[in-house]
């Protein structure tokens, strides 16, 4: 059988295939701690799922415009006004399926052949694949514990060619929960519109900040919002992820691109759902600061947890719901019966032995960490480190 080399080329999410196999092992009786996936635990807010079935009760269950109906873009545009303090048209917002399908479309939209797309590492899994597809190249810059995992202005500008086109800010970022500062943020914006690069900017974890605060890029100076591309969506703040339900906001040429790809590959997003965030974006906050605190608590709970075990060195992450420890010290030993020589082992011996699911740093473009999801309750968070001190013993 014939497959195009797009296909051939693109890799599988990993951490999509280790929830696939922690669910196989729940479905066949075993008790597996599932701390791989990146989702809520909690349910989607009541006047959230209401707004979801009144829609469905008043036959709101047709096409909608392919970017959107427009009281959902209106009230995103206005929630960023009100909570990053940046000004867009309801016109320069596209809905898509996800925060995923946001940024694949920005892809697509902005890279030719060859051009190259900056994404630091640690990264989110997807980032590269999706420069790929779109026919681009992904360079990837390392970034460092000392740094606390965050891009430096010198490290941009040291990268940046002649095929450069965009440079990928993930604040607070997916998988190490690092947070940037306005300073930071603005020295990397100013190096991007001296070389007349698009920013984008992956918010999606923006509700989930325990320390300091989350800034846009957008909002900074004028000039950077024409070469930004926010994206953002109600999934991780909401408790929304299969809902599906991310968008842009971008510059209204640009954003008139994205909508059109858009309108040729998916056209719009469920009708129903679009009603749901609608709700969710006008209605109260109190579930969301409710559950970034009972988050804030988890996380003490795991950092305090992981750092106590021998081998294991654990940084306290400032947003997102994500440690990601380095494993240096417990590589090279035998675990389960077998000499565990790198983090993508580790893994697959906490899940095999252990019955722990947890992502390797290699897949985050980080050898030598793992990446532990706090979104599940705190009894399980217990559970899975006294059968890590267990296993490590």
């Amino acid at each position: 059988m014939h497959l195009s080399a797009r296909a051939r080329a693109i890799r599988p999410s990993v951490t999509i295939a280790i929830d696939s196999r922690a669910k196989e092992l729940r479905a066949a009786g075993e008790h597996v701690i599932n701390l791989s996936a990146g989702e809520p635990d909690f349910p989607t807010p009541d006047f959230i799922k209401q707004a979801g079935i009144a829609a469905i009760e008043q036959d709101f269950t047709r096409y909608t415009p392919a970017a959107g109906i427009r009281e959902l873009r209106e009230a995103i545009a206005a929630k960023h006004e009100a909570d990053n303090g940046v000004h867009y048209d309801w016109d320069e917002i596209v809905v898509s399926g996800g925060g995923k399908h946001a940024l694949f479309n920005t892809f697509m939209a902005i890279c030719d052949p060859g051009d190259q797309v900056i994404i630091p590492a640690p990264y989110w899994v997807s980032y590269p694949e999706m420069v790929q597809l779109a026919g681009g190249e992904p360079v990837i810059v390392e970034t460092t514990e000392e740094t606390g995992f965050k891009l430096t202005a010198d490290q941009l500008r040291a990268v940046i060619g002649p095929r450069t086109r965009a440079v990928v800010i993930n604040s607070p970022n997916n998988p190490t929960g690092a947070v940037y500062s306005r300073e930071e943020l603005d020295a990397l914006a100013g190096v991007c519109a001296d070389a007349g690069l698009w920013m984008v900017t992956d918010e999606l974890y923006e509700h989930l900040i325990y320390e300091g605060e989350h800034v846009s890029i957008a909002a900074l100076r004028p000039e950077y919002r024409e070469r930004t591309v926010l994206i953002n969506g109600v999934s991780k703040a909401f408790a929304m992820t299969g809902w599906r339900i991310g968008w842009s906001a971008s510059p209204r040429p640009l954003a008139k691109a994205i909508a059109a790809i858009q309108s040729q590959a998916t056209s719009a997003v469920n009708s129903i759902a679009q009603k749901a965030a609608l709700a969710a974006l006008t209605g109260p906050r109190d579930a969301v600061t409710a559950m970034r605190e009972e988050y804030r608590r988890r996380r003490d709970l795991l950092v305090e947890g992981l750092n106590r075990l021998p081998g294991i060195r654990c940084p306290r992450p400032g947003g997102a719901f994500y440690v990601f420890c380095s494993v240096a010290g417990v590589l090279g030993r035998q675990l389960g019966g077998r000499r565990v020589e790198d983090d993508v082992a580790l893994a697959e011996v906490l899940l095999e032995e252990a019955r722990i699911a947890v992502v390797p740093g290699t897949a985050f473009g980080a050898p030598g960490y793992l990446r532990f999801s706090y979104a599940t309750s705190p009894d399980d968070l217990r559970e899975a480190l006294a059968r890590l001190e267990r296993l490590l013993a």
